[in-house]
C-alpha cells in the first residue's frame, strides 16, 4: 500500500476546496446536473422497492440493456449472463478487472500519460506498472510499439490503454487496436481497454457515433477486457455505476470478487442507468454539441497564449497543452490556483510523458470556461514577461 501514490489531481483539488470562488477545471466532470429523466427513474425505482440486494454481476435487465447497446453501436454480440459485470463505477470495474489478471510481482504495460487510477490499481494488486509514453507525432499521439516490445519481460501479464484518452483526447484507430491485439496475442498478454469516454467522440461522420471499440475486433475467446461507465456520457459521476466486459472466465471471477469488494452497484442507481441507455440519446447529442463548441473555443484561446502547444483531441473532454520550458507542472498549477483561482490538473499526475503539460477539462459551462481562459491567458502573458526579465 505504501507504493500507491497520492493522486496529484486530488492533492491540488484539496487545496482548491479551501478557497472561495475557484473556477474548477481539474476534475473530469461536467458541471451539468444529471438529466431530470434519469433522476426521476431513480425515484421510481425507490418507490418500486429497488432497495435490496441484486446479483453480484448486476441486475439482469441492466446487463441485457448494455448488451443491446453494444449490438446497436458496434455490431458486437455479447452474452449478458456470462460476459458483462455491472460495477460500482468505472474505477471499480478497472480495479476488479486488474485484480483478476495480476499476481504479486507481475507487470502491466500501461500507455501513458493516462488517468492515474490504472497504474495505482496495478500497484494495489502488488504488481508493477511499466509506463510506456505515447509520442506526439505532429498533431496526433501514437503508440510506440518498439518501446512496448522492449518492455515485455517474463513477468509481463497485460497491456492497459485508454481510448478516448484521459488526458490526451487521443482515440485509438481500428488499425491501432488491431496492432495492440496482435501484440498481446503474440506475447500471451491480456489487453484491457478503458473505453469510458467512448460516446464522447468528435471524429466520426456524425456526432453521436461511438469511438472504435476493441470488442469489434476481438473474438469472445480473446484475452480482452473493456471498462466502461455511466459517469461521463450521462453526467452521472456521483451515481457510481459502471461495467466490465470480459472473456467469460474473467467475468465469472470478477463477479465473485464483487461480492467481497462492494457486493453490487446500488440497485436503484442500476435502474436509473437502464433509463439512461433507453432514453438518453437526445440528451447525449445535445451534450456532444456543447462539448464540441467548448473544445474549439478552448483550443483557439490556448493556441493564442505564449509558449503553448496543444494538439486537437478527437474524443473525451480534455485538452493537454504543453508549456514551453515547464519542468514542474504541479507547482505551476498551484501557483495558478493561488494567484488566479483557476484550477487545472498538473500533467505530472498522469505518469510518464505527462510532465511539462497541464490538463484542462472543457466539460464545464461557458460561464466557467470563458473567465478561466481569460485569467489563464493574462497570467501566462505576465509570467512570460517575468521569465524574460529574469533570464536577462
Amino acid at each position: 500500500m505504501q507504493q500507491v501514490p497520492h493522486s496529484r489531481i486530488r492533492e491540488l483539488a484539496e487545496i482548491a476546496m479551501g478557497m472561495p470562488d475557484v473556477l474548477k477545471l481539474y476534475f473530469g466532470e461536467s458541471n451539468r446536473p444529471t438529466p431530470e429523466f434519469i433522476k426521476q427513474a431513480a425515484i421510481r425505482a425507490l418507490s418500486e422497492g429497488y432497495t435490496f440486494y441484486t446479483e453480484n454481476a448486476g441486475l439482469p435487465s441492466l446487463r441485457e440493456a448494455i448488451a443491446r447497446q453494444y449490438a446497436m453501436l458496434h455490431g458486437v454480440a455479447l452474452d449478458p449472463s456470462r460476459e458483462i459485470v455491472v460495477t460500482a463505477s468505472g474505477v471499480q470495474a478497472l480495479h476488479v478487472g486488474i485484480r483478476c489478471l495480476l499476481n504479486p510481482g507481475d507487470e502491466a504495460l500501461v500507455l501513458t500519460p493516462a488517468w492515474p487510477n490504472g497504474a495505482a490499481s496495478v500497484r494495489m494488486a502488488n504488481a508493477i506498472p511499466r509506463e510506456i509514453p505515447q509520442p506526439l507525432l505532429g498533431e496526433q499521439y501514437g503508440i510506440d510499439f518498439d518501446r512496448l516490445e522492449a518492455a515485455v519481460t517474463p513477468r509481463a501479464r497485460m497491456v492497459l490503454y485508454t481510448s478516448p484518452s484521459n488526458p490526451l483526447g487521443w482515440v485509438a484507430t481500428p488499425a491501432d487496436q488491431a496492432a495492440l491485439l496482435s501484440f498481446c496475442r503474440r506475447h500471451g498478454l491480456w489487453l484491457m481497454a478503458d473505453e469510458v469516454y467512448e460516446r464522447l467522440y468528435f471524429a466520426g461522420q456524425t456526432l453521436g457515433e461511438p469511438a472504435p471499440s476493441i470488442l469489434s475486433l476481438a473474438s469472445r475467446e480473446d484475452a480482452v477486457l473493456a471498462v466502461h461507465s455511466f459517469s461521463k456520457s450521462y453526467c452521472m459521476t456521483g451515481w457510481r455505476v459502471g461495467w466490465l466486459v470480459a472473456r467469460a472466465d474473467a467475468a465469472r471471477k470478477a463477479t465473485q470478487l464483487n461480492e467481497f469488494i462492494v457486493s453490487h452497484a446500488p440497485s436503484f442507481a442500476q435502474k436509473a442507468a437502464e433509463t439512461a441507455l433507453a432514453e438518453g440519446e437526445p440528451e447525449l447529442r445535445r451534450f456532444l454539441e456543447e462539448l464540441h463548441g467548448n473544445r474549439d473555443y478552448c483550443l483557439k484561446a490556448l493556441r493564442a497564449m505564449p509558449g503553448v502547444t496543444v494538439p486537437k483531441p478527437d474524443g473525451a473532454f480534455y485538452l493537454f497543452p504543453r508549456i514551453a520550458g515547464l519542468a514542474d507542472s504541479f507547482s505551476f498549477c498551484r501557483r495558478l490556483l493561488e494567484e488566479t483561482r483557476v484550477g487545472l490538473a498538473p500533467g505530472v499526475a498522469f505518469g510518464a510523458g505527462g510532465e511539462g503539460s497541464i490538463r484542462l477539462c472543457y466539460a464545464a459551462s461557458r460561464d466557467v470556461l470563458e473567465p478561466a481562459l481569460e485569467r489563464l491567458g493574462t497570467w501566462m502573458g505576465a509570467i512570460s514577461v517575468e521569465n524574460h526579465l529574469t533570464s536577462r
